[in-house]
């Protein structure tokens, strides 16, 4: 069994658990009415999230790039590898495409992202409410649409997994030894 590096395996596990986390969180904060301390709270943490997940999925790009991953088993039929290529291509469009679009939501809405409170990014961008008001139900939809994706990978690994009876999730899991 080809499996991946440690590092990919880590970067893969970290950007799939702090995604879980933002977008289960921004489920949670938008449903809170008014604004309370609380509520400002969950925001920070979800914008935290997000610049996390941004720069986590940079470097795992990066990583990728330098570090090929183990082929899939030649036993797979050619159009799912075909499949799973693509799918890795458009998760990999939605790691970086959601937290940007929070990213400019937020400074169009006229709001600075600090990351942990301590690092101010950059204000790329003016308030400018129309453009967060278009912006909103973009970062809304690019997550939800990242969200059924998400869920299309993991059934995809459990089907191999648990029906075909294969490497691939093993490959990715863990903990285990090369």
């Amino acid at each position: 069994m080809q499996r991946y590096t440690n590092t990919a395996i880590a970067l893969h596990w970290l950007v799939a658990i702090l995604i879980v986390g933002a977008f289960s969180l921004g489920l949670f904060m938008t449903d809170i009415p008014g604004f309370s301390p609380a509520k400002l709270r969950y925001y920070a943490w979800h914008k935290w999230a997000g610049v996390t997940v941004l720069l986590l999925a940079a470097v795992r790009l990066l990583w990728r790039l330098k570090n090929r991953p183990p082929d899939l088993s030649t036993d797979m039929p050619p159009w799912q590898r075909q499949a799973a290529h693509a799918l890795h291509n458009v998760l990999y469009v939605f790691i970086f495409a959601v937290p940007l679009s929070g990213y400019f939501y937020t400074l169009a809405a006229g709001f600075p992202v600090v990351w942990f409170g301590v690092v101010q990014l950059p204000v790329l961008i003016a308030k400018n409410q129309a453009l967060a008001d278009t912006l909103k139900p973009v970062h809304y939809w690019l997550n939800m649409a990242m969200a059924a994706v998400v869920a299309l990978h993991v059934l995809a690994a459990l089907k191999h997994h648990l029906v075909d009876r294969d490497d691939t999730l093993r490959r990715m899991l863990p903990g285990r030894s090369r």
